[in-house]
C-alpha cells in the first residue's frame, strides 16, 4: 500500500495545531517540514503562506468562526479548530484556488483525521464562509473599541489597549498592521572579509534579489531567497543572518580592538559575532548563556566567520557571571523578553503572551541587569537591549535601574548609531518600530559607568 503523502494544507494544519497545543515555534517546524517533505517550490510557498497567514490572522479568522459556530471555538476538538482556521485563512485571504476546491480538500482531510461526524461540521462552516463575499466577514471599524480593533488587525485586546495608550489610536493601528506583513530577511556583511557592496554584487550575480539596507552600513536585504544557509556566501563566512534593528546594538556597544567584552545572554550569537567583527578579531568576547546548545551554535557561527576571539561559557546570568567585578570594558545584556517586537517573524507570540508575562520578565530582566552592572569597569559601557515594545520591559526598567545606581548615566544613543539610523533615537534610547522603519521592533539603552572622582 502506498503511504499517504501529505499535501501543503495538511502539513499546515499539523504545524498550526502543534504551535497551539505544544507551544512549538512555527519557523522551526516549518523549516523541518520543508526539508523533510521535499515539496515542489510552488507547494512550499503555499505551505509557508498558509502557516504564517493563519497565525497572523487568527484573531480575524476566530471572529468570523464565532459567528458561524453554535458552540464556543475553544470547546471544539483542537484539530477541528485548526482545520477551520487554515481553511478560513485561505478562503478569506487567498485567491490561489477556487473556494470549492479548498473546502473539498479540507473536508476530505477532516474525514481522515477526525472522522465523518466532525467533517460534516467542517464542511458546513467552510461552505457558509465561502458562500459570502469577503467584505461581509470584515469586523466593523466604527466605534473604535479594543475588541473591534483586535479583530480587525488580529491582535489580542490587551495588546491593543497597551499600544493604543502608548502610541495613540492611528499609530498603534499602523504598527499592528505592519506586524501582519512578512518579515524582511536581512544579512549582516562580515566586515572582516567583504564589503557590503561586494556582497550585494555577488548575490545579485547568482540571481538572488539583494539590496543594501536602509539603516545599517552592513545590512543586505534579500527578497525571495530560500534558506540563507544554502548560499555560498553564508557558508564561506561572508555574512550572518541578523535583522537590521538588531545590528544597531553592536554599534551602540561600540567595542574597540583589544577590549574585553561580556555578552550576558548571547545565544544564538548574531550580536556576539558582530561585536567580534567590530573589534577586528582582537581582544576577547566572553559569550554567556543558559543554553549549552545555543552556545554550540554560536561557536559554530564564530568559526564560520573566522572569529577566534569569542569564548563561550554556560552561565545563568542571575546566579553568577564570569570575570571579576569591574573587569569588562563593554557589557551587553540582550535580555530575554516578551518578544513583542518580533510578531512579523513569530506571529504565534501574540497569542501566547499575557500581561502577567511582562511583569514576570521585567523582574528577571532587572535581576540580570543588576548582575551585569557589577562587571562594567569605570568608564565602561553597559548596553541593555530587548526585541519587545513594552515600556515595562524597556524604558521603565532602565529608569528604575538608574534610580538605584548613581554611578551609571545614560548616553545619547543617537551619537553612537550610524548616521542613517540616528532618527531611531529621538529620545536618549534607541527604538525601532516595524511600521516606521520596516524592521523588527527593538529597544536599547546605552549606559556609561562613571569614573569615581578621586578628590571625593
Amino acid at each position: 500500500m502506498t503511504p499517504h503523502r501529505k499535501n501543503p494544507r495538511e502539513l499546515a494544519v499539523d504545524i498550526v495545531d502543534r504551535v497551539e497545543r505544544r507551544n512549538a515555534y512555527a519557523d522551526v517546524l516549518l523549516s523541518a517540514r520543508l526539508d523533510q517533505a521535499a515539496l515542489p517550490a510552488v507547494d512550499g510557498a503555499l505551505l509557508t503562506r498558509l502557516v504564517y497567514g493563519t497565525l497572523r490572522w487568527r484573531g480575524r479568522i476566530d471572529w468570523v468562526l464565532a459567528r458561524l459556530l453554535r458552540d464556543p471555538l475553544d470547546k471544539l476538538d483542537p484539530l477541528v479548530r485548526n482545520l477551520l482556521r487554515v481553511g478560513g485563512y485561505e478562503l478569506l485571504f487567498l485567491d490561489r484556488v477556487p473556494s470549492y476546491a479548498t473546502v473539498n480538500e479540507l473536508v476530505e482531510l477532516a474525514k481522515r483525521r477526525v472522522g465523518p461526524g466532525k467533517a460534516r461540521l467542517v464542511n458546513a462552516v467552510l461552505r457558509r464562509m465561502a458562500g459570502r463575499e469577503r467584505e461581509a466577514w470584515s469586523p466593523p471599524a466604527g466605534t473604535g473599541s479594543a475588541a473591534e480593533l483586535a479583530a480587525l488587525v488580529s491582535h489580542p485586546p490587551w495588546l491593543v489597549d497597551m499600544w493604543r495608550e502608548r502610541f495613540g489610536g492611528a499609530e498603534s493601528r499602523r504598527l499592528m498592521e505592519a506586524n501582519n506583513e512578512d518579515a524582511p530577511l536581512v544579512l549582516r556583511a562580515n566586515r572582516l572579509r567583504v564589503t557590503r557592496d561586494d556582497l550585494v554584487r555577488r548575490l545579485c550575480s547568482q540571481g538572488v534579489e539583494a539590496r543594501a539596507g536602509a539603516w545599517s552600513p552592513l545590512a543586505v536585504r534579500l527578497r525571495g531567497a530560500s534558506s540563507p544557509a544554502r548560499l555560498a556566501e553564508f557558508r564561506e563566512g561572508l555574512c550572518q543572518v541578523q535583522g537590521e534593528a538588531s545590528q544597531m546594538v553592536g554599534f551602540l556597544v561600540a567595542p574597540e580592538p583589544g577590549m574585553r567584552v561580556l555578552d550576558v545572554c548571547a545565544a544564538p550569537g548574531g550580536k556576539t559575532t558582530h561585536l567580534a567583527e567590530l573589534m577586528e578579531g582582537f581582544g576577547e568576547v566572553v559569550a554567556c548563556d543558559v543554553s549549552g546548545r545555543g552556545l554550540e551554535k554560536l561557536a559554530d557561527s564564530a568559526r564560520r566567520l573566522g572569529l577566534d576571539c569569542v569564548r563561550t561559557q554556560v552561565r545563568d546570568a542571575v546566579r553568577g557571571l564570569p570575570g571579576e567585578p569591574a573587569s569588562f570594558d563593554r557589557v551587553l545584556v540582550d535580555a530575554p523578553c516578551s518578544g513583542l517586537g518580533t510578531l512579523r517573524a513569530h506571529p504565534e507570540i501574540r497569542w501566547r503572551r499575557e500581561p502577567r508575562d511582562l511583569h514576570r520578565l521585567a523582574t528577571l530582566q532587572a535581576d540580570i541587569l543588576e548582575q551585569a552592572a557589577t562587571r562594567v569597569a569605570p568608564g565602561g559601557v553597559l548596553v541593555y537591549a530587548t526585541c519587545t515594545l513594552s515600556r515595562l520591559e524597556n524604558e521603565e526598567l532602565v529608569e528604575g535601574f538608574l534610580e538605584h545606581h548613581g554611578d551609571f548615566a545614560v548616553d545619547q544613543a543617537a551619537e553612537h548609531l550610524p548616521s542613517a539610523a540616528r532618527s531611531m533615537a529621538a529620545t536618549p534610547y534607541f527604538l525601532a518600530l516595524p511600521h516606521r522603519h520596516d524592521t523588527e521592533g527593538f529597544f536599547a539603552a546605552r549606559l556609561r559607568r562613571l569614573v569615581p572622582d578621586r578628590e571625593a
